[in-house]
């Protein structure tokens, strides 16, 4: 069994890195960056500036007798990949069928730019659309942040942010497909049961995580186990961030609870849980978590990131923080990307989109 996982996990396109023609990061970057999108009629869609972080914005062509919802939306791919064009229908879908203003913020990548580039360059975008919403017909009150995968980090760090500095007028809902928000608990039940994937494999994102990390991709067994986690971190969250919080039926596919290892300083800096920056949503206080705004979560059944939609799930409910859930029985990490895809696209993309417009429009 874990030979065949080792052959799954070999690397695609290293073939032109051995060949010196590029690395494999440039040639899954020139892949997703040809995605053809086909025409559109019924958007105005052009590209700009918020400050210095490049948009591109989507705007539905028949007129508004108010001024519509505005969303922003931040993409997944472990900040890594991912552009404009990789997300382009999905974006002129939400602008489509939810009469909204769409903005794809299209922020810097790593390893050439590390954190906290990212999500410097979220906020940023963020407060310049708040700030400036009626120029693009857009109410202020009425914004919403929506992120895939570890975009659905950056946006719930991006509302703690804004909830911190008290900033007016407040992000009306955020939505957060299949979301990553924390590294503390690697052995969860997801984790286990998904490890090879579909969609994600836990070694193929653990080496995305180092190569953003701009570390050596090294000890992946031992992060798996936890050994990056200090005793008292984990005593001091297990509150928030433990598989004893996760129902039952989520374990129904098998669960084991993993052995103790020793704890890896060296693997604690890499992954460097000291920056507060990138501490999970989930562990923020209360004080924090109840002024987060309402909240849509998307979780895959075959995602290894599942749990910690239910663990943040829970924390937002905990805090009468208004949450609607939409759990895919059938759904894998990185569905989004095949919707309105024609013969690719999955049964579960165009219905969990369609469930997500409604949510949207009763904002």
């Amino acid at each position: 069994m874990s030979g065949d996982a080792d052959e799954v996990e070999k690397p695609k396109g290293t073939i032109f890195e051995k060949l010196g023609i590029c690395t494999q990061l440039e040639f899954i970057r020139f892949l997703l960056n040809s995605v053809p999108a086909g025409k559109e009629s019924k958007l105005f869609i052009k590209d700009s500036k918020f400050e210095h972080v490049p948009v591109r914005i989507y705007q539905p062509k028949t007129p508004a007798t108010e001024l519509r919802r505005g969303l922003l939306y931040l993409h997944g791919g472990c900040g890594l990949v991912g552009t404009r064009k990789t997300y382009e229908r999905v974006c002129r879908y939400l602008a489509r069928e939810s009469d909204s203003v769409v903005v794809f913020l299209e922020f810097r990548l790593g390893p050439e730019h590390q954190h906290p580039a990212q999500l410097s360059d979220c906020l940023t975008g963020t407060i310049y659309f708040m700030k400036n919403a009626r120029d693009y017909g857009v109410d202020p009150t009425r914004i919403i942040l929506m992120g895939e995968s570890s975009g659905g980090t950056l946006a719930a760090i991006v509302c703690r942010e804004l909830v911190k500095r008290m900033y007016v007028p407040k992000i009306r809902a955020q939505i957060l497909l299949y979301p990553f928000l924390q590294i503390l608990n690697l052995s969860l039940p997801a984790h286990q049961q998904n490890r090879y994937g579909p969609g994600l494999t836990i070694k193929r994102a653990a080496k995305l995580a180092f190569t953003f990390l701009n570390e050596d991709y090294s000890s992946v067994e031992d992060l798996l186990n936890n050994a990056h986690v200090p005793e008292n971190m984990k005593m001091q969250f297990e509150k928030w961030i433990s598989a004893d919080l996760i129902p039952e039926k989520f374990k129904a596919r098998g669960y084991k609870p993993p052995s103790p290892v020793p704890f890896s300083k060296e693997l604690y800096q890499k992954v460097r849980l000291y920056d507060e920056t990138m501490s999970s949503p989930i562990q923020d206080e209360d004080t924090i978590v109840e002024q987060l705004p309402e909240t849509y979560i998307l979780t895959c059944e075959y995602d290894i990131f599942r749990d910690d939609g239910l663990l943040y799930k829970k924390r937002l409910e905990d805090n009468n923080v208004p949450v609607t859930w939409n759990h895919l029985q059938d759904g894998f990490h990185g569905f989004a990307l095949f919707l309105d895809n024609g013969f690719i696209e999955f049964s579960c993309t165009k219905s969990a989109f369609e469930e997500m417009i409604q949510f949207i429009k009763k904002l």
